[in-house]
């Protein structure tokens, strides 16, 4: 059972690597399905592994070439020894019927893991235009396994805290009868945390159409970490695709996406764009101090001086404002269209975003904005 065991974890490791909705979980399931099924009939096995694990009718070859990679046609002859996905590099896969791995076997986990990480950190520095299709689902599978807990801001309401600096007086008052009411401590208070908004806008234009869709998969992921995300993208016309992303498998929201945007690909108009924003929807999405992050590389056919005055209004209702440019990431780049230089003054962060990578170091902002506009972020 200690084989059998041990193949249901790589399985679903290679199973979640190929873009399957695999949890931990689904390998402790798999294995109670298999000792009530029994190893009589490699079809039903097929069968009640495949209805544990897929939910789409795509994912059907996916795991039948899984199936038979990981546990072959046959459960009592052994199958060779197979290279694993690129994310476990070298891992030897166990089979069904083989003896329990020995110490050896150890060694080799211990060296796929390495080989696994330098993949790894190598594909995180690849350029997302560079990409192969099997190089985009990776990274797509490595965003949403992304872990990250962005900074609290403080909210307005207070809350007993014995390290606050605000002196708790109706809590002290209420200690004065009692057993305590002749030492009568000071009590106090301090601002209870909360998560920060985020609102993100976009370029879904011609220039930007090999990484905005890697960022939108960054963008489905980030309500799981930050509090209330809205998500807007623009090319001529701006679109609110935040009900959209809120579907929980990311390809079939970015499918929703798709089909509600209908300027996809086309001209670049940023600041009629964030006018739009400004005048529609800053009331009602911009409460409680949000980070708003602007993706674009700036190529705008507006008029300049329109994009600079809605970019001021832009940067006044936000805590931080960040600025991501595909293009900031290589060597010489300097922001000489008219749109980064109408915008500059107004951008609190510019970074990159052209990599898994530079997707990393957004994290890293976002973890250490401190909580009053002015202050200095940590990191």
């Amino acid at each position: 059972m200690h084989a059998l065991s041990a193949n249901l974890v790589h399985f679903c490791r290679y199973l979640r690597a190929r873009g399957l909705d695999v949890v931990p979980a689904t390998g402790a399931e798999l294995l109670k399905s298999a000792e009530l099924i029994g190893f009589e009939n490699v079809d039903d096995v097929r069968a009640a592994f495949r209805a544990m694990t897929i939910s789409r009718p795509e994912h059907r070859p996916i795991f039948d070439d899984a199936f038979d990679l990981f546990f072959g046609r046959g459960w009592k002859q052994p199958r060779p020894q197979i290279v694993a996905p690129p994310e476990q590099m070298s891992m030897k896969v166990p089979v069904i019927g083989v003896d329990p791995p020995s110490a050896d076997d150890d060694d080799a986990e211990e060296v796929s893991d390495q080989l696994g990480g330098s993949y790894a950190e190598k594909l995180g520095k690849r350029d997302f235009s560079d990409l192969t299709p099997d190089e985009i689902a990776e990274v797509r599978a490595m965003i949403a396994r992304m872990v990250w807990r962005p900074a609290d801001a403080k909210s307005r309401r207070w809350v007993a805290d014995g390290h606050g600096r605000r002196p708790d007086m109706r809590r002290t008052l209420r200690n004065a009868v009692g057993p305590r009411s002749d030492f009568l401590p000071m009590e106090f208070s301090a601002r209870k945390p909360r998560k920060r908004p985020l609102v993100i806008l976009a370029d879904v234009s011609g220039s930007m159409d090999k990484y905005v869709e890697m960022f939108l998969y960054f963008a489905h992921a980030a309500p799981a970490r930050m509090g209330r995300v809205e998500t807007f993208v623009f090319s001529t016309r701006l679109t609110r695709i935040t009900h959209e992303l809120r579907r929980r498998d990311p390809a079939a929201a970015l499918r929703l996406v798709s089909d509600s945007v209908h300027d996809w690909s086309g001209g670049t108009r940023i600041g009629e764009s964030i006018e739009a924003f400004n005048r529609e929807w800053s009331r009602r999405v911009a409460r409680g101090g949000p980070i708003g992050i602007v993706v674009s590389d700036g190529w705008d056919r507006g008029d300049p001086d329109l994009l600079r005055v809605e970019m001021a209004r832009f940067h006044r209702t936000m805590h931080r404002t960040v600025w991501l440019n595909p293009l900031a990431a290589r060597p010489g780049y300097s922001p000489e269209t008219q749109g980064m230089k109408a915008v500059l003054p107004f951008i609190d962060d510019f970074l990159p975003a052209a990599s898994l990578h530079d997707l990393t170091d957004v994290i890293r902002l976002l973890e250490s904005v401190p909580a009053h506009r002015g202050e200095r972020r940590t990191g």
